[in-house]
């Protein structure tokens, strides 16, 4: 699958509805900024430091959405009143691949949207659409993993269904603390 796709998420009586587009140079600006947050940079695996920086970042993503292994979504909160919608996220499905049971979710929240159900309401609407464009290409369960000293992340998996699996050992440097891993399974 390499043509994008733009998926919504309703709003709520407290929250604005979100839509989830690929990522495109129209978003370096914001997303630098996003990244400023040391809150995200403590769970990122990637810096961002300036707009060069974001625009390899767009542009890797641009190509792996084209080699269809990976699809990620920016995050966009719309405003009432006409404003531009705003970055509030990430998501994403990463190795994906035709016959191959499993693939990996992702997702991070801006500061200025944590706290609103961004990250539930967009992971839910991605595993939804992720279940439904490849299921028929093997796709049988989704694994999301964070580390142990990660709670928010903990409850918003489950919060979406992703049962914890088992705790995964630290692998240093990368990964420097253990890790959980949750999963979800496709509906029979």
């Amino acid at each position: 699958m390499t043509a994008p796709v733009v998926l919504e998420a309703a709003g709520t009586p407290t929250a604005p509805a979100l839509v989830l587009r690929p990522w495109s140079v129209q978003d370096v600006a914001e997303l630098v900024e996003v990244y400023r947050d040391p809150g995200l940079r403590r769970w990122a695996s990637c810096r961002l430091e300036d707009e060069d920086d974001g625009l390899r970042w767009v542009r890797d993503q641009e190509r792996a959405w084209a080699a269809g292994h990976r699809f990620g979504f920016a995050v966009l909160e719309t405003t009432p009143g006409g404003e531009p919608p705003r970055l509030v996220g990430n998501v994403a499905l990463k190795e994906v691949a035709a016959g191959k049971p499993s693939a990996e979710v992702g997702y991070w929240t801006a500061a200025r949207a944590r706290r609103r159900g961004v990250a539930p309401r967009a992971l839910e609407t991605l595993t939804a659409w992720s279940f439904d464009a490849f299921r028929a290409e093997g796709l049988e369960r989704l694994e999301l993993l964070h580390q142990v000293d990660n709670p928010a992340s903990c409850r918003v998996a489950e919060k979406n269904g992703y049962r914890l699996d088992r705790t995964l050992p630290a692998a240093p440097p990368s990964y420097p603390l253990d890790g959980h891993l949750h999963v979800r399974r496709a509906a029979a």
